[in-house]
């Protein structure tokens, strides 16, 4: 009862309206703002680029023409790392976009003319709806929704319909259910979690190509970066099986659907080339001119030029005498008695 007194005293004072500036609710959900960038890609972006502004300045210190050779290293390194890690959270391994005039909401003929997009990831699908112009029928209408594969898509499928999507999400949505027809949701399901496994392999792969060229085994460091390329193909060509299910038709009106590849794909495709290129340049150097590949990746090994260094030391020729003094007294001692030891034999 004191709840109920208490908002309509607020009703009251509020002129009676119960919203406050630009026609916001108090007591229901903010209105929602469109999808901008997915949290766990800007954490990756932050996290690699702090790494790199801290490895470029400690480039100053490093002398002479091998500076410009270490940043080399550090920035291309840092972005096969980063790219490795980032493609398992980009929602644009494949898409598809067109623009039509379709019904807003169900039990309604209202027709809005919009951008509808699919976009497909390792771990789900984005369903965009953009209207043209973005304000329509007195709505915003600029949706962003996600279906991931992590959970049950009939089960995201259910609090759509009852958050009351429009019918374009609603309508490419219900393709990806178990009850659908098309059964899509198994192959592109399957498809992103191989791919993102062979993903997580590359980069496990350039870790130890990292380390390995930190070490004299520049060879085997070669090795593993051709390693690190083999399985962002093998990734690529996990994703690709989704285009051998049987094609489902998505109609947006009159107009169609159709995915295909895009920037993820690309990315990963120029990724795994330039690992192979990489890879194939250091083994071949290494095989030709193993020094200077030692040289130019400041890790060496013992070798036979050790002994001429240390003749170039300088020597203590007191403390070399008393030594070669203490040593022969040492040998005259010896000798005398093994002498005496023998005639005790006699």
């Amino acid at each position: 009862m004191a709840n109920t007194v208490l908002l309509s005293a607020l009703v009251l004072a509020c002129g009676g309206k119960m919203t406050f500036y630009d026609g916001i609710y108090p007591f229901y959900p903010l209105q929602r703002s469109p999808f901008i960038i997915d949290i766990s890609l800007l954490v990756v972006i932050l996290v690699f680029s702090v790494l790199a502004v801290s490895f470029l300045l400690i480039l100053p210190g490093i002398r002479g023409r091998s500076r410009f050779f270490w940043m080399f290293r550090i920035i291309t390194s840092l972005f096969i790392g980063a790219v490795l890690v980032a493609l398992n959270f980009t929602g644009d391994w494949a898409e598809a976009r067109v623009k039509a005039n379709a019904t807003y909401k169900s039990f309604s003929s209202a027709m809005v003319s919009a951008e509808v997009g699919l976009h497909v990831g390792l771990y789900g699908i984005n369903i965009t709806l953009k209207g043209d112009p973005v304000s329509q029928i007195n709505e915003t209408i600029d949706y962003n929704e996600v279906f991931r594969w992590s959970t049950s898509v009939d089960e995201q499928y259910g609090q759509a319909l009852e958050r009351g999507l429009p019918n374009p999400i609603l309508y490419i949505a219900e393709k990806f259910t178990r009850n659908s027809a098309c059964g899509l949701i198994y192959q592109y399901r399957y498809s992103g979690r191989f791919a993102s496994a062979n993903l997580w392999t590359a980069f496990c792969c350039w870790l130890v190509a990292n380390i390995l060229f930190t070490m004299p085994v520049i060879l085997y460091a070669g090795c593993m970066m051709i390693a690190t390329a083999a399985f962002i193909f093998f990734s690529m060509a996990s994703f690709s099986t989704i285009f051998n299910v049987t094609p489902c038709d998505f109609s947006i009106g009159a107009e169609s659907l159709q995915t295909d590849y895009s920037h993820s794909f690309w990315i990963a495709l120029a990724t795994g080339l330039l690992c192979a290129v990489i890879g194939l340049v250091v083994v071949l150097l290494d095989c030709l001119f193993p020094a200077r590949m030692r040289e130019a990746f400041s890790v060496g090994v013992d070798n036979e030029d050790d002994d001429c260094h240390t003749s170039e030391g300088y020597l203590n020729s007191g403390f070399l005498e008393e030594v070669i003094y203490d040593d022969s007294t040492q040998t005259g001692n010896d000798s005398s008695s093994q002498q005496i030891t023998t005639l005790t034999r006699l």
